[in-house]
């Protein structure tokens, strides 16, 4: 491995000398920063608002003094759109010129919706058959992206259940046909590697972004936690001509001979690890001509005795041309990784002032539970990235970068690691016997590594993995704070060696043992799911609350009977939505033990929609909703009057889309 100097970051596009790189950076930074104003015109026009990533929608008809008096004016139920009910809708629908698009349903149709009324006005569907039966991405899709011309031509671009990106005429539901093969492109061809049509497991459930005549798709591979093999299928990222279809650029994730970082995958290892796709979505900032990939891990995520080396360019962040796809600069969270820190969600945009100084920032919420923060011009980090020792492996044919990049400022959203003051301490006896548990484990700090089962008497390693997930954070361009959601999960790393499953020498197994409950309840004490305020042109947490009220299961619980429960917060994944006057969130609870619900005053079992004070995190209001939020919410203008949609459901609970709105004349 290459020494813990100077390897965090490199942006020197290539050709041209670092001089004059320096110079061009050093114009851009002393420049005045454009504001990220997220959403225009009332409308929605891409997956997060904006391309920025803001989540931001500068609109204030409803707020604070009336959020309470949110009616349900339209639900649009997806049920009967697939062939079975899809219970974790995850879908951010668009609203362009009136009309919400959107995926919806198990076969992950396109829909078109009267975004006044949620009537239903066009649906198209793709039977892919074996090929869609054997994708390891088969939930219905975040979203889709809208691409217009100057001339009215609208498209809406998805990505199939198989692993296609389809064009559609934005009227009429129909493939443009002068778009790849009949308004299609099969993703597993001009790839760069051999798939397989049907059996090659590369998928993608993402929302395309589309950023002027280029549309960039990633994609994914199985989980690497328990890979049946070190083989695997790459995670090239791609941008195609909006028009045509036809490839513009290609991104090896994983670097060819002769590119940069291939001499990061020693022993010849690039050549059969896979994985390392942009699974989650992506960012632009179009004024700079500059695509940010988010990476994930390569295979597997917990075992890398097989790849040698960092590993470029897994868990990392990538700038590159947008039009070229030429890599700008990179920075690497993770070397070696075997954490499953994998990036999970779309950076930031976020224009600041640090001591003065104003910056074209980025801001990438991780796994780890740090925001880490980077001028988007040139890659240097806002605040100190320090390398620092961490420890060694003892799992045979292992061998973990000997440091790793800790985040300065902000400080932390979410728990790192796993610590003993962390526990469950709502009674004496949850306590005592979450000490007794945990003894059994290996735990500490964010890079505590893996253990093979039994080493050193102990089952495993105890962490916790989930800081920010795929929903990722919105940000206030007014104000410069950025809102995370964040859940507190606990996971055992159990390495153990079995060629019945794995050609791999180690993976991560069941581990057996008492589990990761205490009588069912989570080892670590509530609040277990959140919301962090964080000013970024500071550095610092402005205010942090549990977010979701304590869910049934946990009020019921015979071990806290008589016990004053605080709010505990609801497990997600979620997101948050920003707009002028509110921060708005819904209710998770998919990986609650009864999927989150929770019984209303009025008797009511469902979920809140809730409003948050933007600058203190005080409760701003609350509405009903029958299931908890699965998506994450977008707002829009429509005939003077502001809607907020957010995708719900549950166990017995179809995926469906709520549409709120004060009451008309109100």
């Amino acid at each position: 491995m290459r020494s813990a100097t100077a390897r965090q970051f490199d942006w020197f596009p290539s050709g041209l000398s670092a001089t004059v790189c320096l110079l061009a950076a050093f114009l851009l930074a002393a420049a005045p920063a454009a504001a990220q104003h997220g959403t225009t015109g009332g409308e929605w026009r891409t997956w997060a608002g904006d391309l920025g990533a803001t989540r931001y929608a500068p609109l204030d008809q409803i707020d604070a003094g009336n959020f309470d008096d949110l009616e349900l004016v339209w639900r649009y139920r997806t049920a009967n759109l697939g062939p079975r009910p899809d219970y974790y809708l995850q879908t951010t629908p668009l609203m362009v010129d009136g009309v919400l698009y959107t995926t919806a349903g198990s076969r992950r149709n396109v829909v078109a919706i009267d975004a006044a009324s949620g009537e239903h006005l066009w649906m198209y569907r793709l039977d892919e058959g074996e090929r869609a039966a054997q994708s390891v991405r088969r939930l219905s899709g975040r979203g889709v992206g809208y691409w217009t011309d100057s001339a009215g031509d609208e498209r809406i671009y998805f990505v199939t259940i198989g692993y296609q990106l389809v064009a559609l005429d934005a009227q009429t539901g129909w493939p443009v046909p002068g778009f790849g093969v009949d308004g299609i492109v099969d993703l597993k061809q001009n790839n760069d590697q051999d798939l397989d049509p049907i059996t090659s497991e590369l998928a993608w459930n993402g929302a395309p972004v589309v950023a002027g005549d280029v549309v960039l798709v990633g994609a994914a591979s199985r989980s690497g936690r328990t890979p049946p093999s070190r083989r695997n299928a790459k995670g090239y990222v791609r941008g195609f001509d909006a028009r045509t279809g036809e490839r513009k650029w290609i991104f090896h994730t994983i670097p060819q001979p002769g590119e940069f970082g291939n001499e990061t995958w020693e022993d010849g290892s690039w050549e059969y690890t896979g994985n390392t796709g942009v699974w989650t979505q992506m960012t632009v900032d179009t004024e700079l001509g500059i695509a940010y990939l988010p990476v994930e891990i390569p295979t597997n995520d917990y075992y890398g005795g097989h790849r040698p080396g960092d590993n470029l360019f897994s868990e990392s962040l990538v700038a590159v041309d947008v039009e070229t796809g030429e890599r700008i600069w990179h920075f690497q969270f993770v070397h070696h990784p075997v954490w499953d820190y994998d990036v999970p969600c779309a950076p930031i945009l976020a224009d600041i002032t640090v001591d003065g100084r104003e910056i074209k920032a980025i801001a990438q919420p991780t796994k780890q539970g740090w925001v880490y923060v980077f001028d988007r011009v040139t890659g240097e980090p806002v605040w100190p990235i320090e390398e620092r020792p961490v420890p060694a492996s003892d799992v045979p044919g292992e061998t973990l970068s000997p440091t790793q990049p800790f985040v300065t400022k902000p400080p932390p959203f979410e728990r790192q690691g796993f610590e003993l003051e962390e526990i469950i301490d709502l009674t004496p006896e949850l306590e005592a016997e979450a000490l007794r548990i945990i003894q059994q484990y290996r735990f500490g700090p964010v890079f505590t590594p893996p253990i093979t089962r039994g080493a050193g008497d102990k089952l495993g390693t105890l962490f916790v993995p989930n800081g920010a997930n795929w929903p990722g954070g919105s940000y206030d361009p007014e104000t410069g704070i950025l809102y995370v959601f964040s859940h507190t999960l606990t996971r055992i790393l159990s390495m153990q060696n079995d060629p019945r499953r794995s050609d791999m020498d180690y993976l991560n197994l069941p581990a057996g043992g008492p589990g990761m409950t205490v009588q069912g309840l989570p080892l670590m004490r509530p609040p277990w799911g959140r919301i962090t305020a964080i000013d970024l042109n500071r550095g610092e947490i402005v205010w942090q609350v549990a977010h979701g009220d304590t869910p049934d299961w946990v009020k019921e619980h015979p071990a806290l009977q008589g016990v004053d429960i605080p709010r505990t917060g609801r497990k997600g994944p979620i997101g948050t939505l920003t707009t002028k006057t509110l921060l708005i969130s819904g209710e998770g609870g998919r990986q609650e033990a009864d999927g989150g619900f929770v019984t209303t005053p009025d008797g009511r079992r469902g979920a809140l929609l809730r409003a948050y004070d933007k600058a203190t995190g005080a409760d701003a209001g609350a509405v009903y909703m029958p299931a908890p939020q699965t998506g994450t919410p977008m707002t829009y203008v429509l005939g003077g009057r502001q809607y907020v949609v957010v995708a719900v459901g549950g166990p017995q609970a179809p995926g469906e889309l709520l549409a709120f709105a004060l009451p008309e004349g109100g």
